[in-house]
Formats: structure tokens, C-alpha cells, sequence
């Protein structure tokens, strides 16, 4: 038991909030490639597409899809707006309530896994709005959860600001090399999210799902045991175990010297006055 324990005190030590936000990146490249290619081109979490697409579509000169993408941004702003309002009062960092809510995102895309696996989105081409309105409505929980945690240039939904300010900092731009690590990161892990997503829908969409589910809950598990663990720290151990002659050694008066004469100071220093005082009042 010592032994797992110090292995699970070592795993999560190296656990680190961006890390944390980095793995969120890569399940919303997952759910996206989902959504892009089994649920009539909509995105479940880079709602900058959908409203593209929305645009493109009220000319009528195209045929691109209209139903999806609408109840994707109308789901997305629902799940933003929800986890909005339950980390309102909420103090800045991890909290339980992020782990509720990412619990929630997790179960959401689980309950769209097995819809996909079950039914398909081939086989019941009506089911696909419903599926992308759940997806949408964990991916929207998820990127304000993302916001209240305020980890820079991850929002875990889009890299479009990441892809700028790693180009505008970059030695051709500012030269400001600050966040660079990071930003290339998160431009990485939703690139292979993607192309995750894209391979698995090959087996199976809901397969697909599934992985961004199983994403999403661990992150929500470590989020939250490593938030218990920074609040309860060990017990220092690099010390001797005070002694209550200790203690008796802090209320003991320290004797000095000055030019080898023996001067009292501290508590008997005090009764001593003390006395004195009581002395001049007697008649």
C-alpha cells in the first residue's frame, strides 16, 4: 500500500493544470472530426466554422447543411451559458464544481457514444442533429470550464488566438518567445485529436466518442485529486519531534553577558518589574 501510494503521489505531482487542458484540446479535435465527417459537416466545439457555414448557407446558392450547425451553436451556447452560471460564485483555479461539470461532459459524450454505437449515424440519418446537439452541449460545459480556469492559449476549443499569438510572437513577428512550448502544444494536440477522431470513425464513430469521453473523465479525475491533494499537504517529517521541554524552553528567561556581567531578560525579567512596581505602591 506505502508503495502505491508513493507511485500515485509521484503521478500526481506531475500532473499540471495545462496538461490538464492540453488532453481537453485533444478530445475536442476528436468530437470535432466526429461531427465534421458522421454528422453532416457540423462542429461541436470551433463554433467559428458553424457560423461560417451558417453564412455561406443563407445565399442558397450552396448546399450545405443548415439544421446541424444551427443546433450545435444554439446547444453550445446553452452548455456555456449553464456551466457559466454554476461557477458564478465560484473561487478562481479547480473546484469541485469543475468537476462536476466535466464529470457532466463526460457523461454527455458517453450517452452520444452509445447512441452512435447502437443506432449509427448512417443507419438513422435523423438522429444526427440530436447526437450533435449533445455534443455540442458538452463541448460549450467544457470550454467555459476551460474559461474560469484561465490557463493561457488553451481554451481547449479553438486555436485560432493560440495560431496567432504564435505567429505575432514569434522571431518573424515580436520576437517574443514567451508561450511558444504551449501554443505549439495545443495547435499539436488538436491536430491529433483530429486525426484520432478521423481513424477511429473508420471502426466506428461512437468508438470515437467514446475515447473523448474517457479523455474528459480522467482529466476530471486528476483535476480533482490533485486539487485534494495540494489542499491536504503532508505533515513535515525533516525535523526532530518537538519535546515538551521544547516547549518549556521557549517561556524559560534567557541569560546574556555584557562585559562578563550576567544580565536577565525575558519572562523573569518582566516579574522582576513587575514586583517593583507592586512595592513603590505599598505605604
Amino acid at each position: 500500500m506505502t508503495g502505491r501510494a508513493a507511485c500515485a503521489g509521484t503521478v500526481l505531482r506531475r500532473v499540471s493544470l495545462p496538461g490538464l487542458m492540453l488532453a481537453l484540446t485533444f478530445a475536442t479535435g476528436v468530437v470535432d472530426a466526429v461531427g465534421y465527417l458522421r454528422l453532416d459537416k457540423v462542429f461541436a466545439g470551433n463554433m467559428t466554422g458553424n457560423v461560417v457555414i451558417l453564412g455561406m448557407a443563407a445565399t442558397g446558392v450552396t448546399d450545405l447543411p443548415v439544421l446541424g450547425p444551427a443546433v450545435a451553436l444554439v446547444c453550445f451556447l446553452a452548455g456555456a451559458a449553464l456551466a457559466g452560471r454554476v461557477l458564478r460564485t465560484a473561487a478562481p483555479g479547480w473546484s469541485v464544481r469543475c468537476t462536476g461539470l466535466l464529470t457532466g461532459v463526460a457523461l454527455l459524450l458517453v450517452a452520444a457514444a452509445l447512441v452512435l454505437v447502437a443506432v449509427g449515424a448512417d443507419a438513422a440519418p435523423g438522429l444526427r442533429p440530436a447526437t450533435a446537439a449533445a455534443l455540442a452541449l458538452a463541448m460549450g460545459m467544457q470550454a467555459a470550464t476551460a474559461r474560469h480556469l484561465a490557463v493561457k492559449d488553451v481554451t481547449t476549443v479553438v486555436v485560432t488566438s493560440t495560431l496567432t499569438g504564435l505567429a505575432a510572437d514569434s522571431r518573424l513577428g515580436a520576437a517574443r518567445a514567451q508561450g511558444a512550448l504551449r501554443r505549439a502544444a495545443a495547435v499539436m494536440w488538436i491536430i491529433l485529436g483530429a486525426a484520432a477522431g478521423a481513424a477511429l470513425c473508420q471502426v466506428n464513430e461512437g468508438l470515437a466518442v467514446a475515447v473523448a469521453a474517457l479523455v474528459v473523465l480522467a482529466v476530471s479525475g486528476l483535476g480533482d485529486l490533485t486539487t485534494r491533494s495540494d489542499s491536504h499537504p503532508a505533515p513535515a517529517t525533516t525535523g526532530p519531534a518537538a519535546s515538551p521541554a521544547a516547549g518549556d524552553a521557549l517561556t524559560r528567561p534567557v541569560v546574556r553577558e555584557d562585559n562578563g556581567v550576567p544580565r536577565t531578560t525575558g519572562i523573569q525579567l518582566a516579574r522582576q518589574q513587575e514586583t517593583r512596581q507592586q512595592e513603590k505602591g505599598r505605604p
